[in-house]
């Protein structure tokens, strides 16, 4: 059974920056597509970024040039680097595969972008 969790959310100011982790559980890790997805209050979660086993990235427009996706496949984790954020980026950040496994919502971490 492969578990994400999250962490390295927090508080920051317009314009800031913040690294999420995301640490995996599972021995497929580094052959499996993985995600970042947010949820904010009232809205549907929806993918924010993704990347394959091979490193090839994708972003959603609301955050291309300003979020970037990594994967560290020797220790089983994926970061997102988030930069220049902005008060719609406030949400719960989660991380999955890519496509998302039905079980593996992890408890996410929240980003609050506030002044």
């Amino acid at each position: 059974q492969v578990q994400f969790v999250e962490s390295g959310g927090g508080l920051v100011q317009p314009g800031g920056s913040l690294r999420l982790s995301c640490a995996a559980s599972g021995s497929i890790f580094s052959r499996t597509a993985m995600g970042w997805y947010r949820q904010a209050p009232g809205k549907q979660r929806e993918l924010v970024a993704g990347i394959t086993s091979g490193g090839r990235t994708n972003y959603a427009d609301s955050v291309k040039g300003r979020f970037t996706i990594s994967r560290d496949n020797a220790k089983n984790t994926v970061y997102l680097q988030m930069n220049s954020l902005k008060p719609e980026d406030t949400a719960v950040y989660y991380c999955n595969t890519h496509p998302p496994y039905r079980n593996g919502w992890g408890q996410g971490t929240q980003v609050t972008v506030s002044s």
